[in-house]
């Protein structure tokens, strides 16, 4: 058997491609149709997202983004996070959304698109994060106390 012997410069490039780490590629947790999944919630309203490479179609309860959510304001809340990623058309949304009203169906959704680009793409989560879309808005309606008109509001002050 043969000792086959190395250069000093053939064991300096040897260690050097040992001691640098190999980037590891973590796999995105899609199903058997290549599609990511989040869930996305704004005071009542909980929306149910599945995100996929495509050609920016938008599907919210089998009906066209552009029927479901008829004002343009609710549209452009529910796309903010893929204009400032700049991803607009480049991902197939599908979400069931259940719950509360259209602002609050709108702002679910925002969020469940915000998380399921975050895990597509992790590179994308601190630009995500730093403008506010991952983080849930937990504000909701406070319940109405007994004696009370409203949640805070008395009945009109009478002296007489």
């Amino acid at each position: 058997m043969k000792e086959e012997s190395l250069t000093l410069d053939q064991l300096r490039a040897l260690k050097d491609r040992l001691e640098q780490p190999e980037e590891v590629v973590v796999p995105v947790p899609t199903d058997s149709k290549g599609r990511v999944y989040a869930t996305g919630k704004r005071k009542t309203a909980i929306a149910r997202v599945w995100l996929k490479p495509g050609r920016g179609d938008v599907i919210i309860n089998g009906r066209k983004e552009e029927v479901y959510f008829q004002r343009e304001a609710l549209r452009t809340q529910m796309n903010h996070p893929l204009r400032h990623t700049s991803r607009l058309g480049q991902y197939d949304i599908w979400c069931t959304v259940i719950g509360g009203g259209l602002s609050g169906q709108s702002g679910a959704v925002r969020h469940g698109v915000s998380k399921a680009l975050q895990i597509f793409e992790p590179e994308l989560r601190p630009l995500l994060k730093s403008a506010g879309f991952l983080t849930r808005d937990s504000r909701k309606v406070e319940r109405k106390k007994p004696g009370r008109r409203k949640a805070r509001r008395l009945s009109q002050f009478s002296k007489r």
